[in-house]
């Protein structure tokens, strides 16, 4: 029995007109009511989602809408690269600072030219860019810590025939790689006796001291949970790493009378924080150093001691503090020494504080320096300049405090000496200068 036999011939013609009629309303609806595409699709579904926690503020920073910093004492921008400035080191001769980006290239900038066309010289990193870089303690080469492949490669400095036009060359070869964990830090030290070494600091606990060819030298193990922060001092001497420990560790590093290597010791180490450190820095000697916590404190050491006596450094000064309200228990910070050692500067997210150390107080407070999270900050060698990195510019901004340190230092010393001296004399010539250039930096910056 079919569908005809039971159903009125009429009636079931009719039946069927009402199906045809509604098969094209229901095509009809369609063509007028696309499905979402897939990225609708997948906000929907993303909408539905809670957030498990909240979004880092970092995120905040990225956006392109943050205006120009500006501030009556910053002296320059630096300007030239196309992406992101990622790490910044001065030479020790004072002549060059290097900038390397994820533009895939290295910048060599005139230190005297500061503010004067900011003249550079670009050096392209072949196949990856840098995410660090640092000068050789004799300043007639770099080496660059490659982010993709996560090794080191060397540039030799020179000159052209005409013996003024800088030129910079890859020494064929890069380090062997450490595929264990990202690499973090890199640092070129050196010893009286000609002996060099280069650091290699990783976001575990591994830090390696190699040769200038990138064979392992030493391995060690850094007991820190996790590495933040290392770097070779100044002086080429040791290097030092923190971590989630509320410790810094410093390491020397041993050659023979010859300049051949021959050990790496533990030198000493900084306590007294209650929670993870986050960065230090050391003075152009080595002498002084400081720290920055999770614990909200900074602490300064003199480390001018015989540590192959067991020695231990010596606490100087301490200090709460906030950078521009942001707390360092929630947000990681860099912190920078000057060369003398009478200045601190400390940056969190695009923010930089910076004050006295010998009496804590709070110079400058630095607001939206950059429109995304500073990645470096250092003092030039002379101690003139605070420099950072966030953005595709490099802010080079006065240190007037370290001017108005120097000063106070030297009326301190000029009260002790007799009326009439050679020291006394010099001290009264070095007194002028200081006084001028801060008066020329206050002029400059009050025309502003």
């Amino acid at each position: 029995m079919n569908f005809s036999e039971v159903v009125d011939p009429t009636l079931s013609g009719l039946i069927i007109s009402v199906i045809f009629g509604a098969v094209i309303i229901f095509y009809w609806f369609c063509q007028k009511s696309p499905p979402k595409n897939e990225s609708e699709d997948h906000e929907e579904k993303e909408s539905k989602v809670l957030p498990t926690k909240k979004p880092k503020p970092q995120a905040k920073l990225k956006r392109s809408s943050v205006p120009t910093f500006t501030d009556p004492l910053l002296y320059t921008s630096l300007k030239g690269h196309g992406g992101a400035v990622l790490g910044l080191h001065a030479s020790i001769n004072g002549k060059y600072l290097a900038s390397c980006s994820d533009d895939r290239s290295v910048r060599l900038w005139s230190v005297k030219d500061f503010g004067h066309g900011n003249k550079c010289v670009r050096v392209n990193v072949e196949y990856d860019h840098a995410k660090l870089v640092q000068f050789s303690p004799d300043s007639r080469a770099f080496i660059a810590g490659l982010a993709i492949e996560n090794t080191v490669r060397v540039f030799k400095l020179g000159k052209k025939d005409d013996g003024v036009t800088t030129t910079c060359v890859p020494i064929e070869g890069d380090f062997p790689k450490y595929t264990q964990a990202d690499l973090m830090s890199i640092g070129v030290g050196s010893s009286a006796s000609g002996g060099s070494f280069v650091m290699t600091a990783y976001r575990d606990t591994t830090i390696h001291v190699r040769n200038l060819k990138g064979d392992i030298l030493n391995t060690i193990n850094s007991n820190l949970g996790n590495n933040n922060f290392a770097s070779v001092s100044p002086c080429g001497r040791f290097f030092a790493a923190c971590g989630w420990t509320p410790d810094v560790k410093v390491w020397a590093v041993e050659f023979t009378k010859s300049g051949d290597y021959r050990d790496v010791v533990r030198a000493f180490e900084l306590k007294g924080h209650t929670s993870s450190i986050w960065s230090f820095g050391f003075n152009n000697d080595t002498t002084r150093m400081i720290t920055v916590s999770k614990d909200g404190t900074w602490r300064f050491y003199d480390t001018d001691i015989e540590y192959d006596k067991s020695q231990e450094p010596y606490f100087l000064n301490s200090g709460q503090f906030e950078v521009c309200g942001l707390s360092p228990a929630e947000h990681e910070c860099l912190v920078a020494l000057s060369p003398d050692a009478s200045v601190a500067a400390v940056a969190c997210l695009n923010n930089i504080t910076v004050f006295s150390t010998a009496t804590g107080d709070v110079e400058c407070n630095f607001k939206e320096v950059h429109s995304e999270i500073i990645t470096s900050l250092i003092f030039d060698i002379a101690g003139r300049y605070i420099l950072s990195s966030g953005d595709k510019h490099i802010r080079v901004i006065h240190n007037i405090l370290g001017y108005k340190e120097t000063i106070r230092r030297l009326q301190l010393k000029l009260k002790k000496e007799p009326a009439s001296s050679a020291t006394r004399e010099r001290l009264e010539r070095q007194l002028h200068e200081a006084q001028k250039n801060l008066a020329k930096i206050q002029s400059s910056s009050n025309g502003k």
